[in-house]
């Protein structure tokens, strides 16, 4: 194990903002998951108990006579928000201090930086360009996740857990949102940055980045692997390869969104625009997943290859 060069690789300046978010990430998913958890406990408490509900609503700790029912803006609020303020600026100022600006010398178009990297915030991107066409990766996927997250609130029909922490009433979405962010996009923040080395291979954490290292690995379309030949032919065997694929994530789908009684109550108050929209969405989003495994696993390059695109 090279741990120098992994100590190079994480205190990079601009790898810094990366490493923080190996901690905070999980350490603020984990704290806003225990206070969905104690509402929802409290809740399950005060469906039990009626007359306690009429004094202890929204409350995750016992009434107690002389407490406030309500806590106004002033002084509680503003007092902490102030102090987060502070926190934060300190901290960025002791940040600029101790670390130099990632800035390097002026471009030199004779010589190529290798690995030539993306800011830390676009590593995601350039990691999907490993799996998916240039036009697929830089375009129609960025686009998709933009116009995803704007359908949110017109898709959501679950009219519970506004206002306040829960899980049991929206498990659905939060393990949709923790799925879409933290399994995938912050995965593909870090495989960019701890993983690929020159050339844009892979190096497990703590493998000495050496540049003049060649893999001659084959990348193949699906359609070559079962002897498809001829543009047509690869044209139709593409489109039904994903046709099964959509039909069977929409199957999953449809049965994760079915599996509780609580969930087939937030699916009868869909329409049916939104029940498409958002299984596509679903469906598109399972299959970055899909592609990364076949590609890493199976040596696939394309599942659907056109004139036109590639998928």
């Amino acid at each position: 194990m090279d741990f120098h060069q992994l100590w190079t690789i994480v205190s990079t300046p601009d790898n810094v903002p990366i490493v923080l978010l190996l901690f905070v990430v999980p350490f603020y998913t984990w704290y806003g998951l225990r206070q969905a958890f104690a509402n929802d406990r409290l809740i399950a408490q005060l469906e039990a108990d009626p007359a306690m509900a009429k004094t202890h609503y929204r409350k995750t700790q016992t009434y107690k006579p002389g407490w406030a029912k309500e806590v106004h803006v002033w002084p509680y609020l503003l007092r902490i928000e102030f102090l987060a303020a502070i926190i934060v600026t300190v901290i960025l100022m002791v940040w600029s201090i101790t670390l130099n600006a990632p800035l390097e010398e002026p471009s030199n178009p004779t010589l190529t930086m290798n690995p030539a990297k993306a800011p830390w915030y676009f590593l995601g991107l350039q990691e999907m360009l490993v799996y998916f066409d240039p036009w697929m990766a830089g375009v129609v996927m960025p686009s998709l996740i933009i116009i995803g997250l704007m359908v949110i609130p017109y898709i959501d029909a679950n009219p519970l857990g506004n206002g306040y922490y829960t899980f049991k009433q929206r498990k659905f979405s939060i393990l949709t949102f923790i799925f879409g962010f933290i399994v995938l996009w912050v995965s593909m923040i870090v495989i960019g940055t701890m993983i690929r080395g020159p050339g844009w291979m892979w190096f497990w954490p703590g493998i000495t980045w050496d540049h003049n290292r060649l893999i001659f690995e084959v990348n193949r379309d699906l359609p070559d692997i079962f002897g498809v030949t001829g543009r047509v032919p690869k044209i139709i065997f593409g489109a039904v390869a994903v046709g099964i694929y959509c039909a069977a994530a929409g199957v999953l789908v449809h049965k994760l969104i079915t599996k509780t009684e609580f969930n087939r109550k937030i699916y009868a108050r869909m329409s049916v625009l939104q029940y498409v929209v958002m299984q596509t969405f679903l469906v598109i989003m399972l299959a970055l997943p899909v592609k990364i495994l076949i590609r890493l696993l199976f040596r696939i390059k394309y599942v659907w290859v056109t004139p036109w695109f590639n998928i």
